[in-house]
């Protein structure tokens, strides 16, 4: 039986809130060019002259506030996760955890993997809406190392799965929990902005110029798959579908923009106060490009944007918990990989129920 090894790769953590444990990670966040995707020296002075010398001591104090027992919420949610995936495969299986940036590494993950033999890898990043700053880092970051070992297993990439149904059916069941219980009078989608640009250098794949696409464009079923935008606006809408939303119960914007750049529009920060000043009163806000909560839901949102809003005239403000290691969402990656694992032919590479003694039992799962 072949052993397939999984990595599950999310944006990465600072080893601690102290300042210059932040700096390091805000560092090598920042440096990668598809991050930052200007010409090297300009980074390289942008960086580490400008942002982190600034940045860090800030940062530092927003990741001490969301700090938990166990650390960093996003490695305390990744390593649930990932156990409760093991205890779902068969010894056919590993799974691994690994952070695009920090620790644990991408290369500490896969050499992990290769010490287990394993005969391919499926690389799962928990970025939902595909990104060249997000999954196509870990990709390019996976075929360096890989590219370098004697012997090269089969590799894949879980690129997208912005329009998976358990995927949509994960955020949708805890937006239902929440408007039964604030009874919001509407529903705000914030991704995670990027600067245009990166989806204008996307134009090599055949698509519109971001900065020449109509403003309305996307949110009319723009369907192009590696469009950033255009996914995000198609995980709003089946979202909102299998919440029976209408058209004006809901709106898509998008957050954490860095520097002076245009980045895809409309921003969350105008878009709650338009809201407010329009005469929302109570709104619930839910972000699907983060499945797990961190600085930029906790306290981007759950704070600057729930003062913003409050500030503008707005009277209540919830922000829906992300999927973090919900057992759902655990069933959702169990099931994406295993689709990927039986298209090799492999068995399907679940634990067998406990207490099962007739084999024909056994055969029908």
């Amino acid at each position: 039986m072949k052993k397939t090894g999984v990595l599950v790769v999310n944006l990465g953590t600072p080893n601690s809130f102290n300042k210059k444990d932040v700096a390091v990670y805000l560092r090598e966040f920042l440096m990668d060019g598809r991050v930052i995707d200007i010409a090297h020296w300009k980074r390289w002075m942008l960086v580490n002259l400008i942002i982190v010398p600034f940045r860090a001591p800030k940062v530092a104090r927003e990741y001490q506030k969301l700090w938990l027992k166990e650390g960093s919420p996003l490695m305390v949610y990744g390593r649930q996760l990932v156990d409760k995936l093991n205890g779902k495969f068969d010894d056919s299986v590993v799974v691994e955890l690994a952070m695009r940036y920090q620790n644990p590494s991408i290369q500490s993950g896969l050499e992990k993997l290769r010490q287990a033999n394993v005969e391919e890898i499926i690389v799962f990043p928990l970025f939902p809406q595909y990104a060249s700053a997000t999954t196509g880092s870990v990709a390019e970051k996976v075929m360096e190392l890989v590219s370098k070992w004697n012997v090269i297993p089969t590799i894949k990439v879980i690129t997208s799965y912005h329009d998976d149904d358990q995927y949509i059916a994960n955020f949708a069941d805890k937006i239902k929990a929440d408007i039964q219980t604030h009874k919001p009078e509407h529903i705000l989608f914030s991704y995670h902005g990027i600067p245009e640009r990166q989806l204008d250098n996307m134009n090599e794949n055949g698509l519109e110029l971001c900065s020449r696409c109509p403003a309305n464009n996307c949110d009319k079923g723009n369907k192009k798959r590696y469009c950033y935008r255009a996914a995000c606006f198609e995980t709003s809408r089946l979202i909102a579908e299998k919440l029976h939303l209408s058209a004006d119960g809901y709106t898509t914007s998008f957050q954490s923009r860095l520097g002076k750049d245009p980045w895809i529009k409309p921003y969350t920060d105008a878009t709650v106060e338009q809201l407010a000043q329009k005469g929302t009163k109570n709104l619930l806000v839910v972000s699907p490009s983060f499945v797990a909560d961190c600085l930029e839901t906790t306290l981007e949102i759950g704070e600057q944007y729930r003062d913003l809003f409050l500030e503008k005239g707005g009277q209540r403000f919830n922000y829906t918990e992300s999927l973090n290691a919900d057992d759902r969402w655990v069933q959702t990656i169990f099931d994406l990989l295993n689709r990927e694992i039986k298209k090799n032919k492999l068995p399907q590479a679940a634990k067998p129920e406990r207490n099962i003694t007739d084999l024909s039992a056994i055969n029908s799962n």
